[in-house]
């Protein structure tokens, strides 16, 4: 591929001007011969570090120029998703927004009027996930890939301490106290789950989606902003977080949980100073290069439900959805082009090579080994798709200052006064959707 990088750093002078292992099934995307009259550059905005090291390594725009060899590719690689959005945001109120952006299940409705519907298209049509995130029947972007949350776990240490893998909420704390006394008393630096605290992030499996299972409904932030007192005691948000402060309470995350950051706790982890950790498919990468090997490392899926009669429910969720822009002075080709993305010309191997889940219908992904034990353990589970939260939500976060992360690092803290701070939020949160006009 070309090396065609655009700035990654906005100017004072140009933010003036602005604002001035795969097998697939034969594809049904309709790819034409490389006699197509199509012609012209499209720039792709991205801030993904994998995706861009792919692009490279496989050549993206040297296959597409196969099918369109009068059109050129530029991908701009941005920093990092917080100056992506920052950016995306500057350009869409100077009408010149990328070709291609990337969006996430939130940004969607943030965007939807900067974006063309892509319903026609047969990559929406083959796609399994991009019609659940349709805005007012119109597919905005279509997920290149699909996310899930998993518990990582050291099958040797459970065995040692004579524990099994928990299926509900009661047996996850049982667990973990089990893991905390055998392993602690000898080893005082041992926690039965690592999380790094200080970074905050990393408490997001407990934080951000457990309401969300709590109520089985991934639109639940997004609700939220549409009530008064969410955190009342009988909401789904109070009863996920009085569950999530009693295993933070408890001291099984350690003697300091909010005095190391992710990559510490992952190293910790991958060197079996800890049981278990909780995050994304992305860190069984990181894992893997921390510990020695891994033939003892297993998966499972977080058990929130109370009773094992319960169903079990999992958070999984679209992510980088590409979206073509009102701005394009080529939709055709941008439309070509996602058209090229998720065909066999393309996509199969792309998504083999990243450790998320395929989101297309006419290809095969099996999951990495590790990953797979989660779905062995519980066939049945009940799959709850996230969506985000929505400008509305977002608005009433900063007028609040309601940030779930920075709670659950607070709720590590001992002692923490989780019923007064609930109150507060509550008392502020009406006030806030007064304030704000949010109904």
């Amino acid at each position: 591929m070309k090396n065609k990088l655009l700035s990654t750093i906005l100017s004072v002078s140009i933010i003036t001007g602005l604002l001035t292992g795969c097998q697939s099934a034969p594809t049904e995307t309709p790819i034409t011969d490389a006699t197509n009259d199509l012609s012209g550059t499209l720039v792709l905005a991205i801030w993904d570090n994998d995706s861009m090291h792919l692009y490279e390594e496989m050549d993206l725009e040297g296959r597409f120029q196969k099918l369109y060899p009068h059109a050129a590719i530029e991908v701009e690689k941005i920093k990092d998703d917080s100056e992506y959005w920052n950016t995306m945001k500057i350009r869409a109120a100077a009408n010149q927004l990328p070709d291609i952006m990337c969006n996430k299940p939130f940004t969607l409705s943030r965007f939807q009027d900067y974006l063309l519907d892509l319903s026609d298209t047969s990559a929406a049509t083959n796609n399994m996930l991009a019609e659940g995130y349709a805005i007012n029947g119109k597919v905005l972007g279509i997920p290149e890939r699909k996310t899930q949350e998993y518990v990582f776990y050291w099958k040797n240490l459970f065995k040692e301490a004579g524990v099994c893998v928990p299926t509900t909420w009661g047996e996850l704390e049982e667990v973990s106290l089990r893991l905390q006394d055998f392993y602690g008393k000898d080893n005082k630096n041992f926690a039965a789950i690592a999380i790094g605290g200080k970074d905050e992030s990393p408490t997001y499996p407990f934080m951000e989606y457990m309401p969300c299972l709590e109520q089985g409904n991934g639109q639940y932030w997004n609700d939220m902003a549409t009530q008064d007192a969410p955190f009342a005691a009988d909401t789904d948000i109070t009863k996920a977080y009085q569950k999530v402060y009693t295993l933070f309470q408890s001291g099984v995350f350690g003697k300091d949980p909010n005095g190391i950051g992710h990559d510490q706790a992952v190293a910790l982890f991958a060197q079996q100073q800890s049981a278990m950790i909780a995050c994304g498919g992305w860190g069984l990468t990181s894992i893997t290069e921390g510990a020695d090997n891994i033939d003892e490392l297993g998966t499972f899926y977080l058990p929130t439900r109370d009773s094992v009669s319960d169903p079990f429910r999992t958070i999984t969720q679209g992510d980088s959805f590409l979206s073509i822009t009102s701005s394009s002075d080529n939709p055709e080709l941008a439309k070509a082009f996602l058209e090229f993305y998720f065909s066999d010309a393309w996509y199969p191997e792309y998504i083999a090579a990243l450790t998320d889940d395929n989101t297309m219908k006419n290809v095969t992904k099996d999951k990495a080994p590790t990953l797979a034990q989660a779905d062995e353990l519980q066939p049945n589970a009940e799959l709850i798709m996230y969506a985000g939260s929505g400008d509305d939500f977002t608005a009433l976060q900063s007028e609040t200052t309601f940030d779930y992360k920075k709670l659950g690092a607070q709720m590590l803290v001992k002692d923490f006064d989780l019923n007064a701070a609930l109150k507060d939020l509550n008392t502020k949160w009406a006030a806030a959707r007064a304030k704000l006009g949010i109904e």
